[in-house]
């Protein structure tokens, strides 16, 4: 018992341990719902989400408006007649 109860709070306090955050940019990306959900949340209630996951959720808008950015501009190879 006094071998175990050491291991037995080393294992209680790794568990205490920060985590990291459910709400990733990829996920967001990927769950158009969520996102606009957290989007309001942001709106309405920006102290109580917090910086960090508000603006995880404007980086994952942009990714999503923008995409990827490996596609080049290609303009057409006729000009526009006014």
């Amino acid at each position: 018992m006094n071998k175990t109860m050491p291991l037995l709070l080393a294992v209680v306090l790794a568990g205490c341990g920060s985590s990291q955050p459910t709400e990733t940019v990829e996920s967001l990306s990927t769950n158009p719902e969520r996102l606009k959900e957290l989007r309001v949340q942001c709106i309405l209630d920006h102290a109580k989400l917090g910086d960090e996951l508000c603006n995880r959720v404007a980086e994952a808008s942009r990714k999503r408006f923008f995409g990827d950015g490996k596609v080049p501009y290609t303009p057409p190879k006729e000009s526009p007649k006014f």
